[in-house]
């Protein structure tokens, strides 16, 4: 089901009395989800990104702008009118009620020419659970079952109705880093194998660039930037979305631009092709360093963080606005790096400018 979203707007009342200032949680967002696609809306914590989600849902109802499931305005359709499945960052599963009873329970409240029998909600039930692979489970209690099992109940019990649309909010912030990894991995073969439309809330790009098709990464209920995960994060369209996606984090110094050569403090590291001469913020990604004796930009070396194949050098710069500079480069060039100080050319696609006032990006000719 391709999902729409046009101008959509939402906004809540002040909750200071005196200054009467309303909070903008969502403002003008315009987007179109393919049929069939895992979208990973992301941002850190107050961006509007589990306010979309509500909306989408129709738990919240939208200040301006429409929803449309395919062609159809659903704008003003109640939430179980829409046809959604909603997975809740704390599950939210019945305590007193047993795995098949949960996942039972959305089918009982069905009416109508929906209105399933006995046989079938237990058909269906099962099929839900056997997907999620917690079949041998639906006898248990929510108390009986892990933090990753307890997921996947709520998962099932999101399926089980057969929804359009696949709405997920935060549903691994509550499970420890391993069942994290598995857990992610398990709703994107669920979602392949359903084929589902489904929208992923996440604060954690790690979660949104290695599971989703597309990712939207929010700021202050504005989106900043929509694409694949890895166009995103090899061609960021302001500062902020630089420094939000990438592990460890893009370098940034300050810098400036004067007769097509990028400086970094007194040197020049880089040719800047069509940029005007300006003051700019460089960002670097970790892997954008070459170790070169001969190389421009020069380094005080503070440590070296063994990761196997690959090392990252940590090291300062006067000129970097991050407490330390953070390059990954290959295990064998890092033997040259053996004294106080280690000098780099740079990988010009892994260099990014953004204009100092606006944060925007300012795009050179990469050669």
């Amino acid at each position: 089901m391709k999902v729409v979203l046009q101008n959509l707007t939402k906004v809540f009342p002040s909750r200071n009395k005196k200054s009467g200032e309303e909070v903008v949680a969502v403002n003008d967002f315009t987007f179109e989800i393919p049929d069939g696609k895992l979208i990973g809306l992301l941002g850190p914590s107050g961006c509007g990104k589990s306010t979309t989600l509500y909306m989408i849902s129709g738990l919240q109802k939208p200040t301006g702008g429409q929803i449309f499931f395919g062609d159809d305005d659903v704008t003003e359709l109640s939430a179980e009118n829409r046809g959604v499945g909603l997975v809740f960052q704390n599950y939210a599963l019945y305590p007193h009620l047993t795995v098949k009873q949960n996942i039972l329970f959305p089918l009982q409240n069905l009416k109508g020419a929906d209105k399933l029998s006995k046989q079938e909600m237990l058909e269906r039930a099962f099929e839900a659970a056997k997907l999620v692979q917690i079949d041998n489970l639906m006898e248990r209690k929510p108390s009986e079952l892990s933090g990753g099992q307890q997921q996947r109940v709520a998962i099932a019990r999101a399926l089980v109705k057969m929804p359009k649309v696949l709405l997920l909010d935060e549903p691994l912030s509550n499970l420890d880093a391993r069942l994290r990894l598995q857990t992610r991995e398990e709703i994107r073969r669920i979602q392949k194998e359903t084929g589902i439309t489904t929208i992923f809330v996440t604060h954690d790009q790690e979660e949104a660039m290695s599971i989703s098709d597309m990712i939207v990464v929010m700021k202050l209920g504005v989106v900043q930037q929509i694409g694949a995960p890895q166009d995103v994060y090899d061609d960021p369209t302001n500062l902020f979305v630089a420094k939000f996606l990438g592990t460890p984090p893009i370098n940034v110094f300050e810098g400036t631009v004067r007769g097509e050569k990028l400086y970094v403090g007194e040197a020049a590291v880089l040719d800047v092709p069509g940029v005007k001469d300006q003051p700019v913020y460089v960002g670097i990604r970790p892997e954008g360093f070459v170790v070169d004796p001969n190389g421009a930009l020069t380094c005080n070396l503070s440590g070296v963080d063994v990761m196997g194949r690959d090392v990252s050098l940590v090291t300062t710069h006067s000129a970097s606005l991050n407490p330390v500079v953070r390059s990954i480069v290959d295990a064998d060039a890092a033997k040259n790096a053996n004294g106080t100080t280690v000098s780099y050319s740079l990988k010009p696609h892994k260099v990014f400018l953004f204009n100092k006032e606006t944060e925007e990006r300012v795009y050179f000719e990469v050669k």
